[in-house]
């Protein structure tokens, strides 16, 4: 159940992913329109629809919209989040601490999403650049090589051999038939799979007409249906794979829909999402990339056309766990890829379990293709963050008169030696030498040349 906003008393009610609830009070004081707008905003960022997914991180946004809303009121501030104005903002999170800014900061925009209702000058300061950066925050490295690599084998290995198996599947179901005719096989239970879609094991055995238990023993249930239904272990699969190819933002890949993708032609994509601290944005698709989104849209077209409108336009899906028929449409919880890299036994250099930071894909992804492009040497040191423009006013640029003399002459000594060697060569034999120092007297005579 979504996060929801309870009015007396003014509070939020949240249930998180693993069925745990809170409930919060704002306790502001009254007449006070402020604090019910940034506890609409808090309800957008709550699980399933945002990353709040805990008690302890809603505390700090209530704690932190309680601040703002009383730090206004004694202002003489009343008004609601859409009477807020650039300067008064401004002002506030100037005086508010890191901690506050960022909460409230975040609130603001969950509201701004949810309901449109800021003005236009408080809207950019809201998506704006932080007055108070979190300086404690470091960019985080790219992966080492060896991580890097076990993560996109991985990644690659899923995907391949999940997507050999649905499309055998799927050719399966064109040479079967109705199991309750042609008997219990995989080609006739893939058959009755595709004309059903998702169905759980007694439904089949129904069909059949034996029991649940005699469906069980029998076998081959699991396995079609796992191939031709992506579950979510697939689905991280691919997921991480267009982090791995594109470098676009997490929060871009995780909340992309069907009507995200432009496709120019059959080998270019134009993908449009959205990155949370500056807005919508938009990337062609390299080839890799591309060919892995035409994948998955395949591979998941079969699910996709058993669901209802508003999940079937979401990009990423999957059966929650083999043998049943709950599907998740969205954004893709982290504990879920926690449970993907125990189960393929993911470790980092210290033979620890691999934490995948989908942020940290992203730098490792534009850091080999930097490197690629200054050197084509994976270890190269050019700065990831730089583009070559930057690269070059750093280290191409001449600073003094010395300098700028010194590139001059190089310059004109380059451009002496291309003149140079576009004449051809002057040979000149023994006979020529002599006939020269023969004539050189009578030379100099019709010259009239002295001394000097």
């Amino acid at each position: 159940m979504p996060a929801k906003v309870t009015e007396r008393p003014l509070g939020i009610c949240c249930t998180f992913s693993d069925g745990s609830r809170c409930e919060r009070h704002l306790d502001v004081p009254a007449g006070t329109a402020l604090g019910r707008d940034l506890l609409v905003g808090l309800a957008g960022l709550v699980h399933p629809h945002g990353s709040v997914d805990a008690a302890s991180t809603v505390d700090h946004y209530v704690r932190a919209a309680r601040y703002m809303v009383a730090t206004l009121a004694e202002g003489g501030f009343c008004g609601g989040a859409g009477e807020l104005t650039r300067p008064k903002l401004a002002e506030y999170w100037m005086g508010a601490t890191v901690a506050v800014e960022a909460c409230t900061r975040t609130m603001l925009v969950g509201f701004e999403t949810a309901t449109g209702g800021l003005a236009g000058g408080v809207r950019e300061l809201a998506w704006g650049r932080a007055f108070n950066p979190q300086r404690y925050r470091r960019a985080l490295p790219p992966y080492p090589e060896a991580e890097w690599a076990r993560l996109t084998e991985t990644a690659t290995a899923t995907i391949e051999e999940s997507f050999a198996a649905h499309r055998e599947a799927l050719a399966g179901a064109a040479r079967g038939a109705d199991p309750a005719v042609g008997g219990w096989e995989a080609n006739n239970l893939a058959w009755l799979l595709v004309r059903t879609g998702p169905s759980t094991l007694a439904q089949l055995s129904a069909h059949v007409g034996i029991s649940t238990q005699t469906g069980r023993g029998r076998g081959g249930y699991g396995e079609t249906s796992r191939a031709l239904f992506p579950h979510l272990d697939v689905t991280v699969a691919y997921l991480l794979g267009l982090g791995i190819y594109s470098g676009v933002v997490p929060d871009g890949i995780a909340d992309l829909v069907v009507d995200d993708i432009d496709w120019a032609g059959d080998a270019s994509v134009l993908l449009r999402y959205v990155k949370g601290r500056t807005g919508p944005e938009s990337v062609t698709l390299g080839r890799r990339a591309v060919r892995l989104l035409e994948q998955w849209l395949s591979h998941s077209a079969l699910l996709r056309g058993f669901l209802a409108p508003h999940q079937a336009r979401q990009l990423w899906l999957g059966l929650t766990q083999e043998g049943s028929r709950t599907v998740s449409a969205g954004p893709v919880h982290r504990n879920v890829i926690h449970r993907w890299v125990a189960s393929h036994g993911l470790t980092d250099s210290e033979g620890r379990p691999l934490r995948i930071h989908r942020h940290r894909i992203r730098t490792t992804h534009l850091s080999l293709r930097d490197k690629r492009t200054w050197t084509g040497n994976p270890r190269a040191t050019i700065d990831p963050n730089h583009s070559p423009a930057v690269e070059g006013d750093h280290y191409l640029t001449v600073a003094t008169p010395t300098q700028h003399r010194a590139v001059e002459t190089i310059i004109a000594d380059a451009q002496h030696d291309l003149v140079r060697r576009a004449h051809p060569p002057t040979v000149v034999t023994d006979d020529d030498l002599a006939a020269l120092a023969g004539s050189y007297p009578a030379l100099v005579a019709e010259l009239h040349l002295d001394d000097a």
